[in-house]
């Protein structure tokens, strides 16, 4: 028998033990971080109670509304200027578009424009 022999018989304990506590370190990790997150959810409140829901409003539900809006023109300068800038458009946004007297809907007619801004020929 030689003398690296010996070293075959008995590994170094490095090679095994390290990796076991790296394991172990993990494992209790994990434990610890679901532990953690069990405690973390006890403490949040319930789900609400069928009386909390929203309720229907008493005369049924809301429904769509399809109408023409009449557009809001972008006003021309008294002075001659090219534009006008955001401050001095009426409204700022907030003012409310009108109904338009005429609710019949513009519908698509051939030799139109598929889309808008296409450019193409239309149907073809």
């Amino acid at each position: 028998m030689n003398a690296l022999g010996s070293t075959y018989a008995f590994p170094d304990p490095s090679t095994s033990v390290v990796p076991f506590v790296g394991g172990l370190v993990i494992a209790v990790a994990l434990i610890w971080a679901v532990w953690l997150g069990i405690r973390l959810r006890r403490r949040e409140p319930g789900p609400p109670d069928p009386a909390d829901q929203p309720k229907l409003p008493a005369d049924g539900p809301v429904r769509e509304i399809r109408e023409m809006r009449e557009p809001d023109e972008v006003p021309r300068t008294q002075d001659g200027r090219e534009r006008l800038t955001p401050h001095e458009l009426h409204g700022q946004g907030t003012m409310p578009s009108r109904r338009s007297p005429d609710q019949t809907r513009r519908r698509w007619s051939r030799g139109n424009s598929g889309a808008f801004g296409s450019g193409g020929p239309g149907s073809t």
